[in-house]
């Protein structure tokens, strides 16, 4: 499949020195898992950090998604042929409590992990190659992509619902596997493509 460049372009990632986001390294405390969990002093993680751990970022018009632009760049250059809409919270997800706790399980996937929020809020967590947790507050209008093999977990926030976009490449495959899966293929080749990189930045 070919691309214009004008859809090339609006695929790109946000770059770091022109946008924010936020995200931080959490602390060792077991409170509640929705709650910020920053450490005392805050330690933000930028952008930059998580671009070399493989993490990319858009901040999108959520309001729009159904005629964006930028958003049909990004599934067209990117293969995302499949699109289904989950709503999280204690009274649209069933089995809500065990899928919260599924979610919270520290995994991996063999593929990418593709979530665009069109409401709410939640947390993605995602471990550092010295293996700390950096916590991202994806809000309304974050697509985040998680690169295959990265150890990873989510939960809401204190608002308690999100209404995200999954993503995928062909038919939908969300199969985790907890940690751990040091010797796990997609693990081997996350390491090899961004142990380098993240470990020299």
């Amino acid at each position: 499949m070919s691309f214009t460049e004008d859809e090339q372009r609006l695929a790109q990632p946000d770059d770091h020195a022109s946008v924010h986001i936020a995200a931080w390294y959490m602390d060792d405390s077991i409170e509640d898992q929705r709650l910020s969990h920053q450490q005392n002093p805050e330690k933000p993680a930028s952008l930059q950090v998580l671009q070399n751990l493989g993490v990319l970022y858009w901040k999108l018009d959520a309001d729009q998604y159904e005629t964006d632009p930028r958003l049909a760049a990004i599934r067209k250059v990117r293969g995302y042929s499949h699109v289904e809409i989950i709503n999280i919270s204690k009274d649209t997800l069933p089995d809500y409590e065990n899928k919260i706790k599924t979610f919270y399980e520290e995994h991996i996937h063999s593929d990418e992990e593709i979530r665009y929020i069109l409401d709410g809020s939640g947390y993605f967590d995602v471990r550092d190659l010295d293996d700390q947790w950096i916590r991202i507050h994806c809000k309304k209008g974050d697509l985040i992509i998680l690169p295959e093999g990265i150890y990873h977990r989510f939960t809401l926030d204190e608002t308690n619902h999100t209404k995200a976009m999954r993503l995928f490449v062909g038919e939908p495959v969300w199969t985790p596997f907890n940690r751990p899966q040091d010797e796990h293929t997609s693990r081997r080749k996350y390491l090899e493509k961004f142990g380098r990189v993240a470990s020299t930045a």
